[in-house]
């Protein structure tokens, strides 16, 4: 199986490297917002690789400086953005023409040299050794895994420039065994949310207040700046929208791993979200940043779960809302409040979003054991496992900071 890694690393570079690199970053930019203007025709949108490369190598060459695997990074960063947008128009969805303004450039094989401490970079004028600003050899970090292996092959990257400072985006990947999941594995329910970003099986929860919260303050400093309409609002409106996302991504990033270590802590090889297609209908309080930051932590999640050997899935999220996880009694009466689930059946009574999580462990093991072989024993819950059967195995104690069961009434 192969896995893919990307490893951020600093590059320390003289003054003259730097003014190099930034002159470079400036033409890439300049390429690939070129492509994106030559494929816009007023009312659509050119995305074949093919005819675009027609339509803009032989210009791109002799308008700037740039070596000939650059030009062809930039159109392809230009083609995916583009080809991006025309789908969000196709789902009848609003979306701008993209532009490229963030300080990045790409780099593979052909145009660069990778090493363990440093890496060769093709500029605008000639190359230039960028030395690496790594941890020390002794710690385990990335770096030392990624970068100083000869199992892990580098690919690629991308470099950046933010806050002062170079940073290479390295890729790589490597040839790993299959994880092999436990006969006697165990799932780890997981429900999303507007107000709760996500809760296990086990009864931790995210609060998505900050996330909110900050999707709000974003909005709002937008809205002024763009009322305000100069150019030195518009270029501060993308600015807030690269904190922003930026901002989002590191939090997203720190509930996946909060998870991970959830799931690896209670025993668990498998890993239940619902199905995310569709889900603001099924959702009528979720906008469309509320999906992004579902599926970005569902990607996240996915690809931090697979060097654990951890597996992820997703289950039919029918009716996980309103059925009892006690009983299996389903009815919309169930869940009387946004927080409150209250089975109308057994009196069963708990958060409605760690009621949804078991349930969405508990779907994933009965498909399981509907199979044959291999299938995990049961759904991690905060006070033991519950397997097929309902039997609890495994009677843990309540930990702090987490829901207890409240016992059916």
């Amino acid at each position: 199986m192969e896995v893919r890694r990307t490893v951020p690393v600093k590059l320390d570079v003289t003054d003259e490297q730097a003014d190099l690199l930034h002159e470079t970053i400036d033409e890439f930019l300049w390429a690939a917002n070129y492509v994106v203007d030559s494929a816009w025709d007023g009312e659509w949108a050119e995305t074949r690789s093919s005819v675009l490369h027609e339509m803009t190598y032989d210009e791109v060459r002799e308008q700037t400086r740039l070596h000939s695997n650059h030009v062809q990074s930039a159109r392809n960063r230009a083609v995916d953005a583009l080809k991006s947008v025309v789908a969000e128009w196709k789902n009848g969805e609003y979306a701008s023409i993209p532009t490229f303004s963030s300080p990045f450039c790409e780099y593979n094989q052909r145009n660069a040299t990778f090493h363990d401490d440093h890496a060769v970079l093709s500029t605008v004028d000639g190359r230039v050794t960028a030395e690496y600003v790594l941890p020390d050899k002794t710690r385990d970090t990335p770096h030392s895994k990624h970068l100083r292996s000869e199992r892990w092959e580098t690919t690629g990257a991308t470099l950046h420039y933010r806050r002062g400072d170079f940073y290479l985006h390295v890729r790589t990947k490597a040839d790993v065994d299959d994880p092999k999941p436990a006969e006697n594995g165990t799932i780890l329910g997981v429900d999303l949310g507007i107000e709760n970003i996500a809760v296990t099986s086990t009864g931790a929860f995210w609060s998505a207040d900050e996330l909110n919260h900050w999707r709000t303050e974003y909005v709002q400093r937008r809205k002024s700046l763009q009322e305000c309409g100069s150019r030195w609002a518009h270029e501060n409106v993308q600015a807030v929208g690269r904190k922003e996302t930026g901002r989002f991504e590191q939090y997203l990033h720190r509930i996946a791993n909060d998870i991970i270590a959830e799931a690896s802590e209670s025993g668990c090889t498998v890993i239940a979200f619902e199905d995310l297609t569709d889900i603001r209908d099924r959702m009528p309080d979720a906008r469309k940043f509320h999906e992004w930051a579902f599926n970005s932590l569902y990607d996240y999640v996915s690809y931090k779960a697979e060097g654990r050997g951890i597996q992820v899935k997703q289950v039919n999220p029918k009716n996980t809302s309103r059925r009892c996880s006690s009983c299996g009694f389903t009815h919309e009466d169930n869940r009387p409040s946004q927080d409150t689930f209250r089975c109308q059946s057994c009196g069963y009574e708990n958060h409605a979003d760690y009621n949804a999580a078991k349930n969405i462990g508990y779907r994933l093991l009965r498909n399981q054991t509907g199979g044959e072989g291999g299938a995990p024993v049961g759904v991690r819950l905060n006070t033991g496992m519950l397997n097929a059967n309902g039997v609890k195995p495994v009677p843990d104690s309540v930990r702090a900071g987490v829901h207890g069961e409240s016992p059916p009434l």
